[in-house]
């Protein structure tokens, strides 16, 4: 069976989520992990040239979550960019050398104001909700909450190794330092941009909002009355180590405050799913004037099979 087709609009927020192969922990928070996933973010996103900005984000050991806005299909080359990078340099910080994702990522749309901080709610409630810690600020993966509580922007560094590969082409010798060496590392900053429902607000009220969900978070996790693992029992885990069990549930096709808008949004994924299997049965026909829905991608065609 094949993915479901993947409907990106003119502009639009998503909700991202990415699990790592097998869910294994190969994205385990320390400071060397941190701040290698700090930079590759970074990177991507000032890679897309303002047609990718970042909302929200966490990192958990064996996935993680982003809250972007992005034009047309401007997110398939962002993730595939971010993704791509924090296989090679993330894995091979954890001496991971198989495929690091075990699937495709979801993009779900997200349809108003409070869907969106409801978005930012659960991205801020990872670590505590999984019982891992007691307060979101504890959690010791890379998340966006420094920058919501403080400045938005952060600096990390990201590591070139093409400049090192050319190093070594040039010497004809293996480079004098590291791949994670200051020689390769360039400094990039993160900007985190406000939802844009609390843009015309004061920096001070943002940060209220931010507390406020935290706040109910940590409060229904105290509710629960279970103990935590702990940060330090989080960090010590092998990023190897594959659970015995793994969460799953179908992924929506959207997130929205009301049942009218999701209907809105299935009837639109309706037809998109058909104009593109009409135009795909063409193209594959040979019938290359066949025209596409926006933003979607032709299938490949093997010019064998194309009578």
């Amino acid at each position: 069976m094949g993915w479901p087709l993947r409907m990106f609009q003119e502009e639009g927020y998503y909700f991202v989520t990415s699990r790592c192969f097998q869910g294994r922990l190969l994205l385990r928070p320390s400071q060397e992990v941190n701040e290698v996933v700090g930079g590759v973010l970074a990177k991507a996103v000032q890679q897309s040239g303002g047609a990718v900005r970042l909302h929200a984000f966490t990192f958990a050991s064996n996935h993680f979550h982003l809250l972007v806005w992005a034009q047309g299909a401007a997110l398939a080359s962002f993730m595939q960019y971010l993704r791509a990078n924090l296989s090679r340099k993330v894995g091979r910080l954890v001496d991971w050398r198989g495929g690091f994702w075990e699937r495709r990522y979801s993009a779900e749309l997200v349809l108003d104001d409070t869907a969106l901080v409801g978005r930012l709610r659960y991205i801020l409630a990872h670590g505590v909700k999984e019982g891992l810690v007691e307060m979101c600020a504890e959690w010791p993966g890379l998340s966006c909450l420094p920058q919501l509580l403080g400045p938005a922007r952060r600096s990390f560094r990201w590591f070139n190794w093409t400049k090192r590969w050319s190093a070594r082409r040039r010497e004809d010798k293996e480079a004098r330092e590291g791949r994670y060496a200051e020689e390769w590392a360039e400094p990039v900053e993160l900007e985190v941009v406000p939802l844009p429902c609390w843009e015309g607000r004061e920096e001070e009220e943002r940060r209220r909002e931010v507390r406020a969900l935290q706040g109910e978070v940590e409060a229904e996790a105290r509710a629960k009355g279970k103990p935590v693992l702990g940060a330090a029992t989080v960090q010590a885990q092998h990023p190897h180590t594959r659970p015995e069990r793994l969460a799953r549930s179908p992924r929506p096709l959207g997130h929205a405050s009301t049942r009218q808008a999701l209907r809105e949004l299935r009837e639109q994924y309706r037809a998109f799913v058909s104009a593109f299997r009409e135009a795909a049965a063409r193209w594959m026909r040979g019938d290359f004037s066949a025209r596409f829905p926006l933003f979607s991608f032709p299938p490949r065609v093997v010019p064998s099979l194309v009578a």
